[in-house]
């Protein structure tokens, strides 16, 4: 079993006793997020740690555009659970690129590739994603990139 998966069922265990409704819901659902990643597909299978860190990746951008969406509809009860679930599983994932960091990545791919202008986004781009993997959502990094290409 993998370290991750195991810390959020030992994390699980004790919020469980500590009686944090929040939590123990939050990480049952992303256990059952994990165990059904792990049964898709042809056969059963394990999943590394950078497989169940995808699958907290997607349940928290889940989770984000929830919130954005309850906004929008003027259910702002409703956004802060979603908000307060995505803090928690944030807490299983690498911490975020500052918009400096992930600029200086995107110069020195940019540098590196020889990207002259949009054209060459899609090659900045499969260089700068293989850095970034985890640490910064695919859109704030395309936006970095127009915003250094353009």
């Amino acid at each position: 079993m993998s370290a991750l998966k195991e810390r959020l069922r030992a994390d699980l265990t004790t919020a469980m006793k500590a009686r944090d409704k929040v939590r123990s819901s939050t990480l049952r659902m992303s256990l059952t997020a994990v165990t059904n990643a792990e049964v898709a597909g042809a056969a059963a299978r394990e999943l590394s740690d950078a497989e169940v860190l995808d699958v907290l990746d997607k349940e928290a951008k889940k989770r984000r555009e929830a919130a954005e969406a309850y906004d929008e509809a003027g259910r702002s009860d409703l956004a802060a659970k979603e908000r307060t679930e995505g803090e928690i599983i944030a807490e299983y994932l690498p911490a975020q690129l500052s918009e400096d960091e992930l600029a200086a990545i995107v110069r020195t791919a940019v540098a590196e590739t020889g990207a002259s202008g949009m054209k060459d986004m899609g090659a900045v781009m499969k260089a700068v994603q293989p850095q970034v993997k985890g640490r910064a959502e695919g859109g704030r990094v395309a936006a970095v990139v127009r915003a250094e290409l353009g």
